[in-house]
């Protein structure tokens, strides 16, 4: 029997892709948010398509907000915004 791939849901588009084609947001437990490009790190996880299209949709639907059941600064999402952009989205 083949192996499944993981699959998650980007919280920008919706779309279901495998989880390592995906980008992993996370929140720690001291509520600090960032990308975790290694998909361990401990703290609740959401995914995104590697893509700056996918990160606003995220923002203006707060898909952030609703996985972390939390308010998101501004200022968190223009840092995630611009490491997203040296990234080589």
């Amino acid at each position: 029997m083949a192996k499944k791939t993981p699959l998650r849901k980007c919280i920008g588009c919706g779309e279901m892709i495998p989880k390592k084609e995906m980008l992993r947001i996370v929140k720690t437990k001291d509520n600090e948010v960032k990308f975790d490009h290694t998909g361990r790190e401990n703290g609740r996880g959401a995914y995104i398509h590697l893509s700056v299209d996918c990160f606003e949709k995220a923002v203006k639907s707060k898909g952030l907000e609703r996985s972390f059941k939390m308010s998101i600064d501004s200022d968190i999402y223009d840092r995630l915004k611009k490491e997203l952009m040296d990234i080589g989205a």
